[in-house]
């Protein structure tokens, strides 16, 4: 795979996926390269010149009165590394860790962080050869950004800590061991970097970014499968008319009604009942555009909050050089302390995300009772069950469902509405984006299976009303989830099926369907 070269500036999911997921190697863009040297060179200024200058030539948050001189400066780095490595928990899986790593090269490579380019080239090359720190998932309330997080992150860089060396099939090994084993130097770090490296959004916009992918793809399936259900449930296509979409014309209910329409064009089972008598469906079958349409707004908001963080300088201070133009810098320029490290805008998105899934899972379990309930199921046997009442058939499945869907209502609850005080009371008002980061991963996972068992209990009753056939890009989805998952003709343990559905979805082949 062609190497990204990244500059602070373009970088994009996809971009961010291929890095975490499949390993794309990750290259220091020749003109960011230079404006990392020019920027360096105001901090080493100021060094040289023993000029007060936040975190540079002194202490930080609290401690910021501090002044350090001196020997002191390169201690400072590591003292401020290891202080805040403090975090507990599960550690982030590896691919949030890679996209963790190259957000926050691609962040350095800005030109305003004032790092030597050395630096980002080891993150680099951590990437390449498959060297991954141990992050654990908990310690950030998201203001200074995610200090603990990416502390751990540094901590590997200067060869302490833990770290999975890929060559050693995923053992933990302490970092010193695991760079050398991949012949790496650890970095002795240099006057502003401690605190470049730790200062920063990039855990919760890593895990953020890869739950937005997996989102995306939630909601692509989430059209098919409702659709089936729809079909199944011998609703009407008459809610999903262009012209009812372009009276309320939201970007994403056009986008899932006209995904509708295509879905549900030329099924057998839906002409078959064009002359009932019924003239509109329950809520969860008209109003699937709606519902739908309404998260991937959400989504398309979340994406371009996220898109504009990746490419941004999120530390403190940050850097601005006088003269662009000068080679490897002459030294001039602003160091300016602010709050581009404040999390508060992921935050929001962050739960956001969760509000939005939560809506996706809610309306996949409403449609799945409809289907398994003889009083709403339009002549389907009763649970989905053949021979009910000797057998079960999806009365359970519905439970399981609905018991996900009500611990997303309590997971929704917003993260960001909270803040407490820490460091002295001088960091006090924080975004909490890493616990929302963090809960948005279980909303995922819960929005995931429940549609996994709505997806299964529709071809089930898709099955029912044979020899009649559903459209043809039904029938496609539909031929997805039998091969991984055969008709029930009697009650079965049923786990291992919405396991293996559940990681149909995530590979994106139901979504293929309307993509």
């Amino acid at each position: 795979m062609k190497a990204l070269h990244i500059n602070g500036n373009d970088l994009t999911f996809e971009a961010v996926r291929e890095v975490a997921a499949e390993k794309r190697p990750v290259l220091l863009d020749p003109d960011a390269r230079e404006a990392a040297n020019r920027a360096r060179a105001v901090v080493d200024a100021l060094v040289a010149g023993n000029k007060i200058s936040y975190a540079i030539t002194t202490g930080v948050g609290k401690l910021s009165d501090v002044h350090i001189v001196g020997d002191q400066v390169r201690e400072l780095q590591v003292n401020l590394v290891r202080s805040h490595a403090v975090g507990v928990g599960e550690p982030l899986s590896i691919a949030e860790t890679r996209a963790m790593m190259l957000l926050r090269a691609n962040s350095l490579s800005k030109g305003n962080s004032g790092v030597r380019a050395l630096v980002i080239d080891t993150l680099c090359e951590m990437l390449n050869r498959g060297v991954t720190p141990m992050v654990p998932s908990q310690g950030s309330v998201g203001a200074s950004g995610d200090l603990a997080p990416l502390a751990h992150l540094a901590l590997a860089l200067i060869g302490e800590g833990e770290c999975i060396h890929e060559a050693e099939k995923g053992a933990r090994l302490p970092s010193a061991e695991a760079l050398k084993r991949a012949q790496i130097k650890p970095l002795v770090l240099e006057a502003k970097e401690a605190v470049s490296l730790i200062n920063g959004t990039q855990a919760m916009l890593a895990i953020g970014t890869l739950m937005l992918l997996d989102a995306e793809t939630l909601v692509d399936t989430a059209d098919v499968i409702g659709a089936m259900t729809c079909d199944a449930l011998k609703g009407t296509n008459v809610a999903f008319d262009e012209r009812i979409q372009k009276a309320r014309p939201h970007a994403g209910q056009i986008k899932t009604a006209a995904n509708l329409r295509r879905l549900l064009e030329v099924s057998e089972i839906r002409h078959s009942h064009s002359d009932c008598g019924r003239v509109q469906d329950a809520y969860s079958l008209r109003c699937i555009p709606q519902v739908h349409g309404a998260v991937r707004d959400t989504l398309a908001h979340c994406r371009a909050v996220f898109e504009t963080e990746m490419n941004s300088a999120v530390d403190n201070p940050l850097v601005f050089v006088k003269n662009p133009k000068a080679s490897n810098g002459d030294g001039e320029g602003d160091v300016l302390s602010g709050g581009n490290f404040h999390g508060q805008p992921l935050a929001f998105a962050l739960d956001f995300l969760a509000i939005a899934l939560s809506a996706l899972a809610g309306i996949s379990e409403r449609r799945l009772e409809r289907m398994v309930n003889p009083a709403l199921s339009e002549g389907l046997p009763p649970f989905l069950a053949p021979g009910a009442g000797m057998n079960s058939g999806f009365m359970m499945p519905q439970v399981t469902a609905a018991a996900l869907v009500s611990e997303n209502k309590v997971l929704a609850h917003p993260a960001s509405v909270d803040s407490i005080t820490t460091s002295g009371n001088k960091e006090d008002f924080v975004s909490m984006g890493m616990t929302a980061a963090n809960k948005l991963k279980k909303v995922v996972e819960n929005t995931r299976n429940t549609l996994a068992i709505e997806a299964m209990a529709a071809a089930q009753a898709i099955d029912f009303l044979a020899p009649l056939k559903t459209s043809k890009p039904l029938q496609q989805a539909h031929a997805e989830i039998r091969a991984v998952c055969a008709t029930m003709q009697k009650d079965r343990v049923m786990y291992q099926d919405f396991a293996r559905i559940a990681q149909l979805i995530a590979s994106g082949k139901i979504a293929s369907v309307v993509r």
